[in-house]
Parts: structure tokens; C-alpha cells; sequence
């Protein structure tokens, strides 16, 4: 799991752990508060555990280096020969990630980059790269070819702007966010929570949010920012989408960290290097500014050793440093149902106040935790002088408790004992992530840059804290549905959706920049209810005992929730074929056995099958079909629509067609016939995914409405002008069920009904 510290530091923490003397290990165990915990470890760790991170982390260099800003220079070049100008792109902002300040190599990259998005038609970006490589020390001799691409460039703009372009050449991005990011306050987005909602607490429930008047399905409950958020590096894949493609890497070398802002998240081929490092990027010198003054620098020296910390540590530490001490010395000494009533509400009280079940985690993830943070806090006591905003004016006054702290070993003098109690912070909100994190998921395109059906999948993109969502509690079966929005101003809720909102959550306005996280009801909320988000299990697609087990073993608690509560619900679970499996004989359902295998429900027959004969015939399906889709991807639609069929002839003797697998297989054949101009075929075999999706994840799901939207693409290809405009109210209804009434894909599927609607075909 990449949001831990990496396997070598678990291992180091674990050897460290087993040397300790008994005694110390006793009074370690012994410990439940965090601040004890914290001081313990402090007390323990060395200058060796600052070796080992630091030995660790080697491979994980994020130092500048001309070297290797070539060498992406040089893979940018092949992409750009096979016009391949995207991944050009990409590997030329990695070269200037790279190259240092003063190197020749970061004035090449832009110049190269500037190629790339001409041909990309991003001819503003590509204007902004010109001016940067000539900035940057461009060679002389070679300016002209600069000069000429600009030339270019103007001829695609509009008059108003070749002329702005004319009078501030200097001018480019790096002083506004991408997508028309800023925007001014009369337009600034307003979070909270709608009127008809209350904050309601008890002892049983904690903090939680009940509607005071009905609510409408689809209507806007609450719109929330995180307090922080870590982007994750990679391609992560939301599990179990089915439709929705498999997780193999088909960009390259390329993850999250490369092609998105590290502040907003925003996707961007434009990245605006940090001076510091090579690892963090951003899509304009705004949002690298503001990461720089909220935290990047204190990352910044940290670099490698942070990232061997994991996700968890990073995110944490985020959260602290933002927070500020004085923030942290109020916190500890607020209760946290006192502060609601004040006035100025401070969203930190309540992520300080998230619990941590410190009693229910594991002895080694404490273990872990404690350590790390120690380390972590031993590192920045030794990376430079304390913030102005940190200085101790008036934090010594808010408090007397942090006198009773660890003396601190060397380092700098204004790292007083009296900030014990910021490393305490940090592990507090590193335990407290097991169960209040929030995955930030995307919908990312997946399809050809040619592709005229769009293909989409969801990926996590980041690890957030959010101060009002967390105030939602679980439910199997939930009455919300929650969409993230990165990067835009242009996010699911604008100022008429939000108006009324109770600003008082947030304690401020915010611009429309960042990530955003908008929740719906998705079905009609009497007074009185209590408003229920999925933390994941949800009763579509797993059974009680499995969902229990899940949320007892991630969460500490037993969920009763209608679900889970229902005896009619679970007498349909025993009842129904929950494995999607088919006996090889006689085609009945096979039912999972308690012990392990499966057999078939009908009793003439009684044949079984081990659980290992059915994962093997599963991974093959699964190997085959990766191959199929690489296949699609290296525009060879014809093979691998054969191996699709050989694929299906041989699934379907084992899988039902409401099977995951079976939609997953339905929809790559959908594509490729697609590929090849069969839209007939396309559309049966995309309907064949949907009812997969539906029997999944329920008919009104975004999953189920997003696999439509597909389908009125195919439709509308093909010329099947009546089919479309049927599928049309399904896709609107879902969609507008949880994305709002205005967005993206309502405008673009509001116009394929227009188009349809005027033309006879």
C-alpha cells in the first residue's frame, strides 16, 4: 500500500523495535495517549534512524540534474519524430523539471516543448514556452527558429490577442492558474452545507448531519474543500469498475505526479517546474507560490526521505504545517462541541477533533506511525529556522502544557522542547488517516486520441482531509453520491447551486481553485433522516458478512445500517447467486461454500469446483483481455477483436452475463468494433456492459450513466437517430443525479440531442 512508509523503513522500524530493551518496549506498549506515544519515540530515535531514511530514500533522488534533462530531451525528440507530440510534451516537461536553473538544457526543453504544443494547437501555451526558453539563456543562433514558431502561433489567435502578445512578450502563465483558474471574488465559489441540513451529535452517532426539511434527489447537500491533500504518485485504478478498462499502464512511464499540478491537481502538459527540486510541478507560478508558502518549503530539503515516508506522513505533516501552532496549542485545549457554537468557526478544530482510535490500531501501524513522525520531526528541527508565522508570541500564553516536553537533541535553537507538541500533531493526524482520509477520485480518458467514443475510468489521484464531509457517517446502502472536482473553476457546484449555503463550516469563501468535493442526494430525504455516505462496502456488490468485516477491520465498528439490518435483504443475499459463477455442467448457479470452493445450487447436479480452479480460469480471462486492450491501443483493432471472441466463447461457460468480468469483456469488444466502424455491434456489446454495470452498481449509479453516455455516442455515430434519443433521458436523469444539472457531459450529450433532434439521417 503506497500510502505507508516504504517496506525498507517498515523494516528498519521493525528491527529498531526488536533491539530495544524489554523494558522499554513494556512502557511503550504501555502508552495510549498520544502525546505520550509521541514523546516516547522521540526519546528513542537517533541519528542512526536519520541515516537509514536518508540511505533509504537514495533511490529516490528528486535533485536537479542536467544529465537527466537530456535524456528526457532525447525521448521527447523520438515521440516528436513519430508525432507522437503529447508524450513529447510530457517528456519534455520532465526535462525541464530536471535541468537547474542555469543549465542550457532548461531553455532546450522549453524551446522543444514549444514544437510540441504548436502542433498540439496550444498556441498561447506554446507562445508562453518561447518566451521562457529566450529568458532562460535560448542559444542566439538558434532564436530565429524561435521567432518564427511565434509567427505561427499569432496567425492562429485572434486579433485581440496577437496584439496583447505584441505589447508583453514577457508575459505567460506563470501568473495565473490553468483553465481561467482565478476568479474574482464576486464569482468566488461558496462552500458549506445547504439550509435543509443540520449538524446533529450524540453519543452513538458522534457529529453528524440530518436533514431538517425534505430534500430532492439530486439536489446539493454540501460542497466542501479539503483542509490538505497529497497527490499520489502513479496510476491508481479505482477497483471493480467494470467497463471501465483494467489496470495496465498505457502512457508510458507516466503517473499523476507528471501529467497534474501538485497544488491543484489540474491536468497539464505545461508544468511549471519548482526551482528546488525535480519532483513537484505546477500548472502556473500561482499555484506554485501558494504550495511554496503553505508547505512545499519545508518538503522542498526534505525531497526523497519524505517520499519514503509515504503518503500518510506527507498529508499529516500537510495538515499541521498549515494549521500553524498557534492553531494546534487552541485545538488542544478546545472541546470540540463548544467550538461549533462560536462564531468563528476554524475547520482545523474539527480535523484536530477527527478520532484516531489510538485503542483499536494495531501495535505495529503505532509502532510505525510514532516513528516515522519522530524522524520525520528529528529531519526538519535540522532543515532551517521556524517560520515567521510560527514564531511562539502568544502560542506560550494559549498554553502551559507543552512544558512537561522532551528536550530536544542539537539542531536548531528556536526548535524549543515547547514544540514537542507539533510532532504530536503530526502523528495524531497520521493515526487519524486509517479512518478519515478521502480518496480523490477522477474520471481520466483512457481512449485513442482519435477515439470517437469516449472511454473513461476512475482513478485515486490524491489522499485528502476534508473537514465537513467527515462529519458524514457510513451507510451500505447510502442516500448521497459523492463527485470530486480538480484544477477548474468550472467544478459541479457555481455560485446558483450553492446559494444559502452555511459559509460558517468553511469560515471563508475560496477561490475556484483546487479540489472540490460535491455531495447529492440520490434519492429523496425525508426530515429527520440522517445523511449517510458509502466509506466503500456498499450492498450492491457485497454481501452483509463480507461488508461487516471490511468496515470492523478499517473502521472499528460494527455497521447497522439499513443494509445491514435488513433481515429481508439478507434472506435475498442467500438466496441469489452472490458469485456470478455458472456450473460447467449443467449451467446452474454455483453458490461459495462456507469452507472454501464452490458447488452448484441445484441438487440433482452437486458439482464443485475449488476456489483455486476459479481464480485460475479468472486471471487467464484477465491476462487475455490485457492483451486484447494493449492490441486496441496499438491501433490493431482486428486482432484483437479476435481475441475478445475466443475470450467470450470461453467466459461464458463460466461467468453469467451480470458477471464484472463479463461487462469488462463486453466493453473492450464494444470498442473495438467501434474502432473498425460497426457501430451496430459497438451498441449491442456496450448494452450487454451496461446491464453488467446495472446488476453492480445499481441502475441508477454514475457508473451505469456513464456507460450510457457511451452508448448514445455509438448510437449517434452509427446513424441510429432513434435508438440515441432513447437511451438520452436515461443518461440526463443519472447524470444530472450526480454531477448537477451543468455539467460537462450534460452540455456535450444536450448537444448530441439538438444535432439528433434537427437531422432525418
Amino acid at each position: 500500500m503506497m500510502d505507508l512508509p516504504c517496506v525498507q523503513w517498515q523494516d528498519h522500524v521493525a528491527h529498531k523495535w526488536s533491539g530495544l530493551d524489554p523494558e522499554l518496549k513494556e512502557t511503550f506498549l504501555s502508552l495510549h495517549e498520544i502525546d505520550d506515544v509521541f514523546k516516547c519515540a522521540l526519546s528513542l530515535a537517533n541519528q542512526q534512524d536519520l541515516d537509514a531514511i536518508q540511505s533509504i530514500s537514495a533511490g529516490l533522488s528528486v535533485k536537479k540534474d542536467a544529465e537527466e534533462a537530456a535524456k528526457c530531451r532525447e525521448k521527447g525528440n523520438s515521440c516528436f519524430k513519430t508525432r507522437d507530440y503529447k508524450t513529447a510534451a510530457l517528456h519534455y516537461s520532465q526535462g525541464i523539471c530536471f535541468a537547474p536553473q542555469s543549465s542550457e538544457q532548461l531553455s532546450l526543453c522549453y524551446a522543444n516543448r514549444s514544437a510540441a504544443l504548436y502542433h498540439l494547437q496550444q498556441y498561447q501555451e506554446c507562445l508562453y514556452d518561447i518566451d521562457r526558453a529566450l529568458n532562460t539563456g535560448y542559444p542566439a543562433h538558434l532564436s530565429h527558429k524561435l521567432q518564427d514558431r511565434r509567427s505561427l502561433c499569432l496567425n492562429h489567435l485572434p486579433v485581440s490577442v496577437k496584439t496583447k502578445n505584441d505589447q508583453l512578450h514577457h508575459v505567460s502563465n506563470d501568473d495565473k492558474c490553468s483553465k481561467s483558474l482565478t476568479i474574482s471574488s464576486s464569482e468566488a465559489f461558496r462552500f458549506g452545507i445547504c439550509p435543509q441540513v443540520s449538524v446533529g451529535c450524540s453519543k452513538e452517532k458522534g457529529c453528524h448531519l440530518v436533514a431538517l426539511q425534505r430534500i430532492t434527489a439530486g439536489e446539493v447537500i454540501l460542497s466542501d474543500r479539503p483542509f490538505s491533500w497529497v497527490l499520489i504518485p502513479g496510476v491508481e485504478k479505482v477497483k471493480g469498475n467494470s467497463g471501465q478498462g483494467l489496470d495496465i499502464q498505457r502512457e508510458n512511464m507516466f503517473g499523476a505526479e507528471h501529467k497534474r499540478c501538485h497544488w491543484c491537481l489540474a491536468e497539464t502538459l505545461c508544468a511549471v517546474p519548482c526551482k528546488g527540486c525535480s519532483f513537484s510541478r505546477y500548472c502556473s507560478a500561482s499555484c506554485q507560490q501558494e504550495a511554496w508558502e503553505e508547505h512545499h518549503h519545508w518538503e522542498c530539503p526534505l525531497g526523497a526521505e519524505l517520499a519514503a515516508m509515504g503518503v500518510m506522513a506527507q498529508l499529516a505533516l500537510r495538515v499541521t504545517l498549515k494549521a500553524g501552532i498557534e492553531n494546534i496549542h487552541r485545538a488542544r485545549q478546545t472541546i470540540r462541541d463548544e467550538q461549533k457554537k462560536s462564531d468563528q468557526y476554524n475547520p482545523y478544530m474539527t480535523v484536530f477533533h477527527l478520532l484516531q482510535h489510538t485503542e483499536h490500531q494495531s501495535i505495529s501501524l503505532r509502532l510505525l506511525c510514532a516513528f516515522t513522525v519522530a524522524t520525520l520531526y528529528l529531519k526538519l528541527s535540522k532543515a532551517g529556522p521556524l517560520p515567521t508565522s510560527w514564531k511562539l508570541s502568544d502560542a506560550s500564553s494559549i498554553t502551559s502544557q507543552s512544558s512537561d516536553g522532551p528536550k530536544k537533541k542539537g539542531g536548531d535553537s528556536e526548535w524549543s522542547s515547547e514544540l514537542w507538541v507539533v510532532g504530536s500533531a503530526v502523528l495524531r493526524h497520521m493515526l487519524q488517516l486509517r479512518c478519515n482520509a478521502q480518496a480523490v477520485i477522477t474520471l481520466q480518458d483512457t481512449g485513442s486520441e482519435n477515439s470517437r467514443v469516449q472511454s473513461v475510468e476512475e482513478i485515486r489521484v490524491a489522499t485528502a482531509m476534508f473537514p465537513t464531509l467527515s462529519l458524514l457517517n457510513h451507510s451500505c446502502r447510502p442516500n448521497t453520491s459523492l463527485v470530486f472536482s480538480t484544477g477548474t473553476a468550472d467544478g459541479p457546484v457555481g455560485s446558483q447551486d450553492s446559494e444559502g449555503f452555511n459559509q460558517r463550516l468553511l469560515g471563508e469563501e475560496r477561490q475556484g481553485r483546487g479540489v472540490t468535493v460535491t455531495v447529492r442526494a440520490t434519492r429523496d430525504i425525508n426530515a429527520g433522516e440522517e445523511i449517510l455516505h458509502c466509506y466503500g462496502p456498499n450492498s450492491n456488490r457485497m454481501g452483509t458478512e463480507e461488508r461487516r468485516c471490511l468496515l470492523q477491520e478499517q473502521y472499528y465498528f460494527l455497521c447497522e445500517c439499513e443494509a445491514c439490518s435488513d433481515q429481508e435483504e439478507e434472506m435475498k443475499e442467500s438466496s441469489r447467486n452472490e458469485s456470478g459463477l455458472l456450473c460447467t455442467k449443467c449451467k446452474g448457479a454455483l453458490k461459495k461454500n462456507k469452507g472454501s470452493g464452490f458447488s452448484c445450487s441445484l441438487l440433482p447436479c452437486g458439482h464443485q469446483i475449488s476456489s483455486s480452479d476459479v481464480n485460475h480460469k479468472l486471471q487467464e480471462f484477465r491476462v487475455a483481455l490485457e492483451k486484447a486492450v494493449a492490441l486496441m491501443e496499438k491501433e490493431n483493432p482486428v486482432e484483437a477483436l479476435h481475441l475478445l471472441k475466443k475470450i467470450s466463447s470461453q467466459s461464458g461457460l463460466l461467468l453469467r452475463d451480470t458477471h464484472p468480468l463479463q461487462g469488462e469483456l463486453a466493453d473492450a469488444t464494444a470498442r473495438a468494433y467501434a474502432s473498425l466502424g460497426d457501430w451496430k455491434n459497438a451498441a449491442t456489446h456496450l448494452e450487454q456492459s451496461a446491464a453488467a454495470i446495472s446488476s453492480q452498481y445499481g441502475k441508477d449509479s454514475l457508473e451505469l450513466g456513464q456507460q450510457l453516455f457511451k452508448l448514445v455516442q455509438v448510437h449517434f455515430n452509427g446513424g441510429a437517430r432513434g435508438p440515441a434519443l432513447s437511451v438520452i433521458p436515461k443518461v440526463r436523469r443519472i447524470l444530472s443525479l450526480h454531477c448537477g444539472p451543468h455539467c460537462p457531459e450534460l452540455q456535450e450529450l444536450n448537444a448530441l440531442e439538438e444535432c439528433l433532434q434537427r437531422s432525418t439521417f
